[in-house]
């Protein structure tokens, strides 16, 4: 029988008034707001007393009690087990992003709400992206501080949680918009080729280098550097989680917006051969397509130019746009938090592929203590079954973990660990020789532990 859900306290009362205000506030903007005379009170009255109640909200949720996942109500909740207020959720996220991208006049009144903001912080006009990069800043910040109070027993999950907090409101946010301030090139220092895929095409280092001074030069210099030489370096001490865990915007929406969404993801072995297939053929498309673009830019349009340019524009559309924005988030409530990250990034599949074959990190396992209840498989978001590794007492080194350290956070009796060890040849049986095991590993096809 499920645990009846607490009665709020007062606290939560207050928590659920602030956000109820907050979106009479937002509907009587959505309504009116084009007749109003645009000033600070309207986006700081809305905007503050959603994160304010959302905030409160968390600390009457999760106070009083210990920290972690307890026994709430997840798979109880309209919410957070496809319920009807999930399929709503995921309506709304997915309907904002399809007037981002193919509709901004949808969102034209959202802009001019956030307008006053973006003169007040950068002397700059309100555009989508502002909008976009504002509401995305705001989640993770209003969503971290709930991560920070529910694992607040948890030291590995608040530093985390403090760094994509940290990267996203500076690297991905006032940075950018600062340059512009400046007259300089939007640049966002948190993404790198593959992942933000035009970074190393030949018309954006083309652009940058004509850019007067020194700051272009060394965007360029950031790109390629980070995307060729940092990842294999980083991943080898850290594992992916350097990247997809701690710095990376998409994760980090990931591990806060979307973690009441995080058991979701699909254990079926058939979702993980539709991984398989699905991450590294996104990742052959980008790499073909920056190979194409380049020549095609040596030959001054003379090798598949038209092509290579609906080439560009339709992987745009299909997998920088539809697939890690409106499916990537938009189906949260429904599909789980990663689902972008596990079927579809370019940059987790590089990763990933270092990881699995040239990376010192891996988590340990005590099979001897795991009494298979569950937890860990059940809150892995990148849909990996955890507990079959922990029952056989084998590391766990899977090409997809990204490291979020929850397996561990939610085992009952510290059977899992995450760690670095001294090199990456004892991980796993063959893992001594790298290339030997990858083609083991895709020799065995769909076996589902390879």
């Amino acid at each position: 029988m499920p645990s009846q859900r607490p009665k709020p306290n007062a606290l939560g009362v207050l928590a659920r008034l602030l956000v109820g205000v907050g979106a009479i506030l937002l509907l009587v903007w959505a309504i009116w707001g084009m007749q109003f005379v645009p000033n600070l009170l309207w986006p700081i009255g809305i905007f503050g007393a959603l994160s304010l109640g959302g905030i409160l909200w968390s600390v009457a949720t999760y106070g009083g009690k210990p920290g972690g996942i307890r026994n709430d109500g997840t798979f109880f909740n309209a919410g957070t087990s496809r319920g009807w207020v999930a399929w709503i959720l995921g309506f709304v996220f997915t309907l904002f992003y399809v007037l981002l991208y193919w509709y901004p006049n949808g969102v034209a009144g959202l802009v001019a709400l956030v307008d006053p903001l973006s003169r007040g912080l950068f002397g700059l006009p309100a555009n989508r992206w502002f909008l976009y990069g504002f509401l995305y800043t705001l989640a993770v910040l209003v969503m971290g501080i709930r991560m920070l109070y529910r694992y607040r027993h948890n030291k590995y999950q608040i530093y985390r949680t403090l760094s994509v907090m940290f990267f996203q409101t500076i690297l991905a946010f006032l940075i950018p918009h600062l340059l512009q301030l400046f007259d300089q090139p939007e640049f966002y220092f948190s993404y790198f080729w593959p992942l933000k895929y035009d970074y190393l095409f030949p018309s954006t280092i083309h652009g940058l280098l004509k850019q007067p001074g020194g700051l272009a030069v060394f965007m360029v210099f950031w790109t390629v550097a980070l995307s060729l030489v940092a990842v294999p370096i980083l991943t080898y001490f850290f594992g992916k989680r350097w990247y997809c865990s701690w710095v990376c915007g998409c994760g980090g929406l990931a591990e806060t917006m979307g973690d009441p969404f995080r058991h979701l993801s699909s254990k079926k072995v058939s979702a993980w051969r539709l991984e398989r297939f699905l991450i590294y053929f996104v990742l052959l498309l980008i790499v073909a397509l920056t190979a194409i673009l380049w020549i095609n830019s040596a030959m001054e349009g003379g090798f598949l130019g038209s092509f290579s340019q609906a080439y560009a524009h339709w992987y745009g559309f299909l997998i920088g746009s539809l697939f890690a924005g409106v499916i990537g988030v938009g189906f949260y409530p429904i599909l789980g938090s990663r689902v972008w990250c596990r079927f579809g990034c370019p940059q987790a599949a590089i990763l990933g592929i270092f990881q699995r074959l040239f990376s010192r990190f891996r988590i340990t396992t005590n099979g001897g203590q795991c009494m298979s209840c569950g937890n860990c498989s059940t809150y892995c978001e990148m849909g990996i079954d955890v507990r079959a590794y922990a029952q056989r007492g084998e590391n766990i080194v899977r090409a997809s973990c990204v490291g979020c350290g929850i397996c561990s956070a939610v085992c009952p009796r510290g059977v899992l660990k995450l760690e670095n060890g001294k090199g990456s040849g004892d991980r796993f049986e063959g893992s001594e020789n790298p290339l030997a095991a990858l083609r083991v590993s895709l020799g065995k096809g769909f076996e589902k532990r390879s």
